[in-house]
């Protein structure tokens, strides 16, 4: 069975990014990342989407749709062995956005025995590139906010700013990965050109590790209620979540609706009162996940004369 991964959630990355070697001791430079080029490659693709999601989950992406959508600027690229076998894919297409040429990364998964060699974080890295050579700025993706290990991966490893928060975004869904519950999904922005990572990245690096940030007030119902009216706000804030937030979808769904709720109206507190998500902190020994939201600058006025 394949590690799963959600739809949407696409840049969930199985096993550590650049580790040395899978337990098979597969060589990573031995991986070839290419372009899903024929027919039995498409319908590998296929069969991965499958064994990822399950054999009834719905959304699957046809090898039909992996051809075309090549010849007009989508994304489908694959990882090889050297026997010619798929470890893994990427999959996005591109569009317009308000006159801008943008990608929507929709779908990505790397099998278990390629695990811990970084195939995500290349495939990424190539889908990058891609996607700029089209004329691309940014690609956008959706990840579920209950799950720490692509808060982490996102806002503190690839250097995304946060797009949009999306109630039940998907709606009530028929894969097993996704509870039976509200498919709330945050949508994230990541530039295609590396100065703008690299500035989110240090500033993402600040707030992490900042002991300010990590004892900032946690925006429970309590404190935003007390908050309300307030003149002046604490430049920044914390959003719990659990750090088994995926265990909690799959076997405990009535917990993790409740997680759901309570995220749900933090962040877009939040939001709504001026913050943004800069970075995630982990902690291992109380089992929480925080997203440190962080005062966006006001535009400067111009200055009258």
């Amino acid at each position: 069975m394949v590690r799963r991964t959600e739809r949407g959630d696409e840049s969930v990355v199985t096993g550590h990014s650049f580790a040395s070697a899978s337990p098979e001791g597969m060589d990573p430079a031995s991986i070839e990342i290419r372009p899903l080029a024929t027919p039995k490659e498409r319908d590998a693709c296929v069969e991965l989407q499958r064994s990822t999601w399950g054999d009834d989950f719905s959304d699957v992406i046809p090898a039909s749709i992996l051809k075309v959508s090549q010849r007009i600027g989508g994304v489908a690229l694959g990882a090889f062995d050297r026997e010619g076998a798929l470890l893994g894919f990427v999959f996005g297409l591109t569009g317009v956005e308000r006159g801008r040429i943008v990608h929507w990364s929709d779908m990505l998964a790397v099998a278990p025995r390629a695990r811990n060699l970084g195939l995500g974080r290349r495939l990424k890295e190539e889908q990058r590139q891609t996607v700029r050579q089209l004329g691309a700025d940014v690609i956008y993706w959706t990840y579920d906010p209950l799950v720490a290990r692509n808060a982490h991966l996102n806002f503190n490893r690839l250097g995304v700013r946060l797009g949009e928060y999306v109630e039940d975004m998907y709606g009530i869904t028929d894969s097993v990965l996704h509870g039976g519950i509200a498919t709330d999904r945050i949508i994230v922005a990541w530039p295609t050109h590396d100065a703008e990572i690299a500035q989110l990245l240090v500033e993402a690096e600040r707030v992490a590790t900042s002991s300010d940030c990590r004892s900032a007030p946690i925006a429970t119902g309590d404190w935003i209620d007390g908050a309300a009216g307030a003149a002046i706000l604490p430049y920044c804030i914390r959003v719990e979540i659990p750090l088994n937030g995926e265990a909690l979808l799959l076997h405990s769904p009535p917990e993790a609706s409740v997680w759901r709720y309570s995220v749900r109206r933090e962040i877009q507190w939040g939001l709504a009162a001026g913050y943004t998500i800069t970075a995630f902190f982990q902690d291992e020994k109380t089992e929480r996940g925080y997203y440190l939201m962080t005062k966006t600058p006001r535009a400067s006025s111009p200055n009258r004369t």
